[in-house]
């Protein structure tokens, strides 16, 4: 698999054309095969680029401009259609090889379930890895209804990985009783709100790699419709905003990212896309140093 391959023409503004002098990759993980509700989070890569044009280079929150980050977008990997397990054995040995290029892995999605690859691959990486995980939905379920390959699974599957206590949760406003059960016993589980507790335990993070994954529907459905699984209740795109910037003037060392569940169909408007494309600016910006 070459690293250095645009696998689509569109690509996030600035992105460079020199893989080998990137410090950042951004990748898109196409797929959408194991939703519970609506499909279509599979176009959301591409359509994040496409109104990425629309956007300023230039930070005025981080005082920092995109010009001053050197990174490379491959468009979206190759992905077969309906196979989620291979998919996401794709997914991994991509990433596997960005690590190994020393390069700061940034995932587009497509389903929550493309993140659990890449948390696998991480934590080889960096052992001592702990996840903040910013979401509406727990994904803490064992299966759904009987399949384990699930984007209802992908942070359970990491919390027995890499240990509940190594798992941080903001934002969870949906799920079974089982799931806000194991939660609260087994992980650091903050629901409803995102930033105040998540300012609160950025001390603990100090130091240590992290990974960073937000569902866009942890925003209210008002402002970002464009989504599979929207849930009422949700944050504004402002506190989203703010608990990335506050991420990023922390001591946390963020090691990879990944904005998912970006479902472009469902919004007209196309203000999720636009909403997802300047918190994708904001996190390279503050997290890629």
């Amino acid at each position: 698999m070459r690293l250095d391959q645009k696998y689509s023409g569109n690509v996030f503004i600035l992105s460079s054309d020199d893989y080998a002098a990137s410090q950042a990759v951004i990748y898109g993980m196409p797929m959408d095969y194991t939703v519970s509700f609506r499909p279509g989070s599979r176009f959301g890569p591409a359509r994040i680029r496409e109104v990425s044009i629309g956007l300023e280079e230039y930070s005025p929150y981080l005082d920092r401009s995109l010009e001053e980050v050197n990174y490379f977008d491959a468009g979206d990997l190759l992905l077969p259609f309906g196979n989620a397990a291979r998919s996401l054995e794709i997914i991994g040995e991509y990433v596997s090889g960005l690590l190994a290029d020393g390069k700061f892995p940034f995932g587009l999605g497509g389903e929550h379930l493309v993140s659990w690859p890449v948390i696998q691959e991480v934590y080889k990486k960096y052992p001592d890895l702990a996840i903040i995980h910013i979401d509406a939905h727990a994904d803490l379920r064992e299966q759904y209804e009987g399949e384990p390959l699930s984007h209802s699974t992908p942070i359970r599957k990491a919390a027995e990985m890499i240990g509940g206590k190594n798992v941080y949760q903001f934002g969870i406003r949906s799920g079974s009783r089982e799931e806000f059960e194991y939660g609260r016993k087994n992980v650091n589980f903050f629901p409803f709100d995102v930033e105040e507790p998540l300012r609160k335990v950025l001390p603990e993070l100090a130091g240590r790699p992290v990974y960073v994954t937000i569902d866009i529907d942890v925003l209210d459905p008002s402002t970002a419709p464009g989504t599979g699984t929207a849930e009422a209740g949700g944050i504004t795109s402002k506190e989203l905003l703010a608990a990335v910037h506050a991420i990023a003037r922390s001591d946390a060392r963020v090691v990879g990212a990944d904005v998912v569940e970006v479902a472009p169909v469902y919004d007209s408007s196309e203000m999720t896309q636009i909403v997802a494309s300047k918190l994708i600016r904001e996190m390279i910006l503050g997290f890629v140093k």
